[in-house]
């Protein structure tokens, strides 16, 4: 299944959910570039993968790099909705402590406003 992006602004924070694949060609350069513009506008990002039924290791390394490029920017990009095949991928590859996950979509939006409330 072809990679599908929606993508919002709330609150001042970029949600992009993702629905389908996450892997090596052109469903990782869609996310990359994506995200890549969003890093310049906006530094709060939140990637809802609930609607991601696979992810292989070109799809992984795009979302490491993602992480890097938005931590170099002064950003923050935080994972939300995991399926359980994504939540087991993160946990064994060791990536769940890398990104900071939340259990939906509307934890992670509520971490950036309590962090900007901080």
């Amino acid at each position: 299944m072809q990679l599908k992006l929606n993508s919002r602004t709330i609150d001042g924070i970029f949600s992009v959910n993702c629905n389908g694949r996450i892997v090596f060609g052109e469903e990782s350069s869609l996310l990359r570039d994506q995200i890549k513009k969003a890093i310049a506008e906006h530094k709060r990002i939140v990637l809802n993968l609930g609607e991601v039924n696979y992810i292989d290791s070109g799809g992984l390394g795009t979302l490491v790099a993602l992480h890097t490029t938005a931590r170099n920017a002064g950003g923050t990009i935080k994972l939300a909705n995991l399926t359980e095949r994504v939540g087991d991928l993160l946990q064994v590859t060791k990536l769940l402590t890398v990104f900071d996950v939340y259990n939906s979509e509307a934890e992670a939006l509520d971490s950036f406003r309590k962090g900007a409330a901080a």
